[in-house]
């Protein structure tokens, strides 16, 4: 901390941080910033700033307020790449020592909360830095502010945004991969969702979103075939973007490959993501894969014994899989049926080997076989995909234009150290955020999002010089 010029302390040296600390202390038209990485444990913030000149690791623990206070009095400005339910008290040290944060998450009841404090300290609060929110918000804000400055109207809104395996990494039947936990994807996929389609509001239950996935074809990446699924409550982003009242469709949605959505819905069906506890697992004698499939499918488990033809297993057990999830409904096609029968294979959802101990329900089950069976391999690259269509009405007669903005980015390896694209495009944002508060270019105090020209011009130009590509 003896360092002299601007400081900038990053809470949390995960994934993201790496991107953002490297984009600090290498950003040329501002005196050197030295970062600070603190992290519970030391070597993780030490391996996250190897190699970078002008950064420190150290360790902290968020919950002892009095070493937080210490370091954040150290430094100009905090970015806090934490989960989101540690910001809001790490937002109330910030504004007792009057220092700016910088955070990719979701403003929550708890830091809106803290928009008066904020204000009264002088200190700039800016969440939903990252990508989605982040990008997306600026983005936005630029196509509807241009065209609200040449007198135009917004017809329509929609925002499609996607974290996905690259082509060539998306190499299982679901076309998808993690690269944490499954569980929080999963659950995400049981939101319910709304959304106003040509003036009329469209709730989509949580248990039927996998059925409500449309697919679709994007003409200037005509190789990508996709689908996207409602995202939460897309009307917030009416009212956000300042346009409720002139837009008669606003629609927020998530990416993923065609054929994603039917197969997590037919694993819906058959309890894979009940989340209660399983009879069966709660004995100290642990069924197998099998069995527990078995039980969900109510199979018969005398006929389990297939045949190989050229080398792939077929008939017994398979068939009368395919025979139940046709009978029970699941599938209405076999070639469905099949695909799902593939799906519970790629999985290891019909082998011969003891559940875990640590499993205790259907969700714990197929949670624990998506981490072990859909993780990225090495070398494997992940995608970003955002594209926002806008569609602009003009009073004076001029025909509807109809905008688009598209960034699309795939993970890299420099040097033999990988960084995926949702690393850079969630890191360097929030990099960007605080870079700015550097700067004194943000003039507005309190909690506030990236929507405001002097925030959301400069960073998608700093963005773009990065190199990562905004198409528009």
């Amino acid at each position: 901390m003896d360092k002299v010029g601007p400081k900038v302390l990053i809470l949390g040296a995960g994934r993201v941080c790496r991107p953002a600390a490297e984009f600090l202390t290498s950003y040329q038209n501002i005196d050197q910033v030295h970062v600070v990485v603190a992290s519970l444990y030391q070597k993780d913030a030490e391996e996250t700033v190897d190699g970078i000149k002008n950064a420190t690791a150290a360790q902290l623990d968020v919950s002892d307020t009095e070493s937080l206070s210490n370091l954040v009095s150290q430094v100009d400005v905090v970015v806090s790449l934490l989960p989101a339910s540690f910001h809001a008290a790490i937002a109330r040290v910030c504004i007792e020592l009057k220092k700016h944060l910088v955070t990719a998450s979701y403003v929550d009841d708890s830091m809106s909360k803290l928009e008066q404090a904020a204000q009264g300290a002088g200190v700039t609060i800016l969440c939903e830095m990252g990508l989605d929110p982040g990008i997306d918000h600026m983005l936005s804000m630029k196509m509807i502010d241009e065209a609200h400055a040449l007198n135009g109207k917004i017809k329509a809104f929609t925002s499609f945004c996607g974290g996905l395996p690259s082509p060539a990494a998306a190499n299982n039947p679901l076309a998808y991969k993690f690269s944490w936990s499954p569980a929080g994807a999963i659950r995400a996929g049981r939101n319910p969702a709304v959304y106003k389609f040509l003036g009329e509001i469209i709730d989509v239950d949580g248990s039927k979103l996998y059925e409500s996935a449309k697919r679709l074809r994007l003409p200037e990446l005509p190789a990508f075939a996709l689908e996207h699924l409602p995202n939460r409550n897309s009307l917030m982003y009416g009212d956000l973007y300042g346009i409720s009242k002139e837009a008669s469709t606003v629609y927020r949605s998530t990416l993923r490959y065609e054929g994603f959505s039917e197969i997590m819905a037919i694993l819906a069906k058959i309890g894979f993501f009940d989340a209660e506890n399983h009879p069966l697992l709660q004995e100290t004698d642990r069924p197998t894969y099998r069995i527990f499939l078995n039980d969900l499918l109510d199979v018969n488990n005398v006929s389990t014994s297939n045949t190989k033809v050229n080398g792939e297993e077929t008939g017994g057990h398979d068939d009368e899989l395919i025979s139940r999830l046709m009978m029970l409904g699941h599938c209405k096609e076999k070639e469905l049926a099949v695909k799902i029968l593939k799906t519970i294979k790629f999985l290891g959802l019909h082998e011969e080997t003891q559940i875990p101990k640590d499993c205790s329900s259907a969700f714990t089950v197929i949670c624990q076989r998506m981490e072990q069976r859909m993780a990225y391999g090495h070398n494997e690259q992940d995608m970003v995909l955002l594209h926002h269509e806008v569609e602009v009405e003009y009073p004076d007669g001029r025909p509807t234009e109809k905008h688009q903005a598209t960034l699309l980015e795939f993970g890299k390896t420099e040097n033999g150290r990988p960084t995926t694209a949702m690393a850079l495009t969630v890191g360097v944002p929030a990099a960007i955020g605080a870079l700015l508060l550097l700067q004194n270019k943000v003039q507005r105090k309190g909690v506030i999002r990236p929507l405001e020209p002097e925030i959301y011009i400069p960073a998608l130009e700093i963005l773009e010089a990065s190199g990562i590509k905004l198409i528009e």
